[in-house]
């Protein structure tokens, strides 16, 4: 199932960048590649902040 999802997620930048209309093209890959990672690191911050908070009140 993870090399599924392996296969599925593997991304070729430069041929995007290669293939791209116009120069603008490029900060739109370069957002669209880091924003789910940076999604995920302030989901698990949340998660951590709320879990830190619950214990410290107990």
């Amino acid at each position: 199932m993870s090399l599924l999802i392996t296969l599925l997620q593997e991304v070729n930048i430069e041929e995007k960048l290669k293939d791209a209309p116009n120069d603008a093209y490029g900060i739109g890959v370069f957002i669209g590649t880091f924003l789910p990672f940076v999604v995920l690191v302030i989901i698990a911050y949340a998660i951590y902040r709320y879990n830190k908070n619950r214990y410290k009140d107990d």
